[in-house]
């Protein structure tokens, strides 16, 4: 299991194109995650799920550059009803390896092959929605059977013996003592 403070390695040869300049080979790679997560949305790549690159290398005098897309599953709750909601983020890539690489610009090539780990990662928590919806007809919660009320309301029992009462979601705030 990888430490998400340091990303892990995923290495692809690049030998065989570097021979020839302009040369192209198609390449796939998966990395399972590890504890990607947006803590404060609670939004993440759920731990053994596959990030998947598929693209293609394309040799260039001092590297190789890399085109394609990186798909990613995630997991969350819906920002208006708070119901478990998930999908795929599908982000396209295209990245420069060199041999001698610009600080924040470019990957470093070493010893003929790229470590795509690293981009990986990175693209993956950049995909993350920030506030998926289940749907984008969601309404959020039911606010007839979930009516937000003060601690020191009463609910009506004239109003029907069907009636759910608060919104267990807001019980935590039951505690503040304003």
């Amino acid at each position: 299991m990888a430490d998400a403070a340091q990303p892990p390695h995923l290495l692809v040869s690049v030998t065989e194109i570097r021979r020839h300049l302009g040369s192209r080979a198609p390449v796939t790679r998966q990395l399972e995650s590890h504890g990607l997560e947006l803590a404060l949305t609670e939004v993440g790549v759920p731990d053994g799920a596959s990030i998947e690159l598929t693209g293609e290398l394309e040799s260039i005098s001092e590297g190789v550059v890399l085109t394609g897309s990186v798909a990613v599953p995630w997991v969350g709750a819906c920002r208006r009803c708070l119901q478990e909601v998930s999908g795929t983020a599908t982000i396209d890539v295209r990245e420069v390896w060199e041999v001698h690489p610009t600080e924040g610009d470019t990957w470093p090539l070493v010893n003929d092959q790229i470590d795509v780990g690293p981009l990986l990662h990175d693209t993956a928590l950049l995909a993350l929605p920030l506030a998926p919806l289940c749907r984008e007809e969601c309404a959020g919660p039911a606010p007839e059977r979930f009516p937000a009320l003060a601690a020191d309301d009463e609910v009506d029992d004239d109003a029907g013996a069907g009636s759910a009462g608060r919104d267990p979601r807001w019980a935590g705030l039951d505690d503040l003592q304003l």
